[in-house]
């Protein structure tokens, strides 16, 4: 029996707590949401946070350690996978006047500074995106140079932290084999393909499938895709030899009408991997696969 694992990705930095009362904004929240998660399947908890009051996204690391302090403090068995991505995001003026940008929507900082809470809190995962590029509509650029990502590869690995790399299109697994190559991102590697992002990698049968062949044999992948399309992935993404993440960071729906939690939304995927005979595997094992580092904290 093939073994798959689930992370659930609870929260995200989208504009989706104005549409589905059960996404999580607080910090309380956020911790509740990752430990119901992990009860119900999920070996992975991919964080980000919110402002508590708007609900909009946010990187303060208060933030951060009030979740992952909740979580431990709660003995829960769940490896916890911080995102690292907030702090790249450039809009510019407008088409015809890009300079100055929009100073009210960039946030660009760098590289050591978008690690501050990893740092902090030493998490046994923390995202690297991998690669620059449009990010839905309007003037946004999702920015991740390559400098900027080879030192955040280098600092994450100094701190010991297993970087899940995510993956929007198919230059940026080139990319991550050339992170690899330099001797910044240990084995084993772990990947997490990002399907129909607007603007990546769509996510028909051809582009998963040529994204999943470019994956290296010995690195390990999960893979996702958004809305309607996230559980059709759960089972696609483990028949084509990976694992499997669901949440409300990525889909808001269990069922057409009917508003997901992220509980429900990991049981379903676990209902959906178990019916198709994979063996849903709990953090323990997926430490050892993945050689995790447990930083006491």
């Amino acid at each position: 029996m093939s073994e798959v694992f689930i992370t659930c990705a609870v929260t995200g930095a989208g504009d989706t707590v104005g549409k589905s009362d059960q996404v999580p904004f607080t910090p309380a929240a956020i911790a509740l949401d990752v430990i119901a998660a992990a009860q119900a399947g999920a070996a992975i908890a991919h964080i980000h946070v919110r402002d508590p009051i708007t609900g909009d996204p946010d990187r303060q690391v208060v933030y951060y350690q009030e979740v992952v302090e909740r979580v431990r403090a709660s003995s829960t068995d769940v490896i916890i996978n911080l995102t690292a991505g907030m702090g790249g995001d450039l809009v510019i003026g407008s088409v015809e006047t890009p300079l100055p940008l929009d100073s009210q929507q960039t946030d660009l900082v760098g590289a050591t500074e978008r690690l501050d809470h990893v740092r902090l809190l030493r998490p046994e995962i923390c995202t690297l995106d991998c690669g620059t590029m449009n990010f839905g509509e309007g003037n946004y650029v999702a920015t991740n140079t390559h400098d900027t990502l080879a030192e955040m590869a280098r600092q994450i690995q100094q701190l010991d932290v297993r970087p899940e790399i995510e993956i929007f299109d198919t230059g940026q697994l080139w990319e991550a084999k050339s992170l690899v190559d330099q001797g910044l991102i240990d084995s084993p590697v772990m990947v997490q393909l990002c399907m129909g992002v607007k603007w990546g990698a769509p996510n028909d049968l051809n582009t998963f499938m040529a994204m999943v062949n470019n994956v290296p044999d010995e690195w390990t992948f999960s893979a996702f895709s958004l809305g309607r399309d996230q559980l059709p992935y759960v089972a696609l993404a483990a028949v084509a030899g990976g694992n499997a993440r669901v949440g409300l960071e990525d889909n808001l729906y269990l069922d057409r009408g009917n508003l997901a939690t992220n509980e429900n939304l990991t049981a379903r995927a676990k209902q959906i991997l178990e019916s198709m005979n994979f063996e849903v595997i709990g953090p323990g094992r997926v430490r050892e696969m993945l050689q995790l580092t447990a930083h006491i904290p």
